[in-house]
C-alpha cells in the first residue's frame, strides 16, 4: 500500500488497492463530507446513513489512507474517533494501467489531443514520484506551473500564437540550456486547450443524430 506522510493538496493513486478502494460510491460520499474532522455518528446524522455501515467503509478508507485520525473524545463513556481526509484531492496515476497507459511517445501527432492527454499524464506521474523522493529526503521539489487565458479571431491566428510560442520556447531553451556536473535537467511541457463554456448536456444536444444513435444502442446492450 502507498504510504501517505502528511495530509496533502493532491494525492496521486497508483496502487491498484487504492484505487479500488474508492469504487464504492459511498466511500466517495464520505470523503467529499470530510473536509472537517467528523466522527461515524456525525456523519451517519449528516447523511442519514446507519454509522455500522459507515465505521465499516471507514476503517477501509483508513487502511488505505484516505482519512486519517485527527483527534479522538470522551462521549458518554466511550471514545468517539474523529478522521479527517488526507487530501483534498485525488488523481489516478496513469502507473495504474501500466501497459494501457498512454505514452506521449506512441503518439505521432504532437498538435493531436491525444498527445495533450499522453503529456499530461506523463507529468502527473512524473511530478509525484519526485515529490515522493523529495518528501522521502526531506526537501522541496522544484516546480513551475503557469496559466493564462488567450482568445483568437481564428484559426490562422492560432496557428500563429503556437508558432511563436514554440519559438519563445525554443530560444529560451537554448539560452538556459547549461551543462555540467551541478546541471539539473527539468522538462518544459506547455498545454493549449479550448476552454470549457458547455453543459454536458448542451454538448450531448449537439451531437450529430448518428452519435446518439450510437450512444443510445450502448446503453440498450448493457442492460441486457
Amino acid at each position: 500500500m502507498e504510504h501517505i506522510a502528511e495530509t496533502r493538496g493532491v494525492d496521486v493513486l497508483a496502487a491498484p488497492e487504492r484505487v479500488a478502494a474508492l469504487l464504492p460510491p459511498i466511500r466517495r460520499r464520505l470523503l467529499e463530507n470530510l473536509r472537517e474532522p467528523d466522527s461515524a455518528s456525525g456523519l451517519a446524522r449528516r447523511l442519514g446513513i446507519p454509522r455500522q455501515k459507515i465505521n465499516y467503509h471507514l476503517r477501509e478508507l483508513e487502511r488505505t489512507g484516505f482519512v486519517e485520525l485527527a483527534e479522538e473524545r470522551q462521549r458518554r463513556g466511550c471514545i468517539e474517533r474523529f478522521v479527517r481526509v488526507t487530501a483534498r484531492a485525488f488523481v489516478v496515476s496513469h502507473d495504474f494501467l501500466e501497459g494501457l497507459a498512454a505514452d506521449p511517445a506512441n503518439v505521432e501527432d504532437q498538435l493531436s489531443s491525444a498527445y495533450l492527454i499522453a503529456n499530461s499524464a506523463r507529468t502527473i506521474r512524473d511530478v509525484a514520484l519526485l515529490r515522493d523522493r523529495a518528501a522521502n529526503a526531506g526537501q522541496k521539489l522544484a516546480t513551475l506551473s503557469i496559466e493564462t487565458e488567450a482568445a483568437f479571431a481564428s484559426p490562422a491566428e492560432f496557428r500563429a500564437f503556437s508558432e511563436e510560442l514554440a519559438g519563445q520556447i525554443a530560444r529560451l531553451a537554448t539560452k538556459y540550456n547549461k551543462t555540467g556536473a551541478t546541471a539539473r535537467r527539468f522538462r518544459l511541457f506547455a498545454g493549449v486547450h479550448p476552454i470549457i463554456t458547455k453543459s454536458e448536456s448542451q454538448a450531448r444536444s449537439e451531437e450529430p443524430i448518428q452519435k446518439k444513435e450510437s450512444r443510445r444502442r450502448r446503453r440498450s446492450h448493457g442492460k441486457r
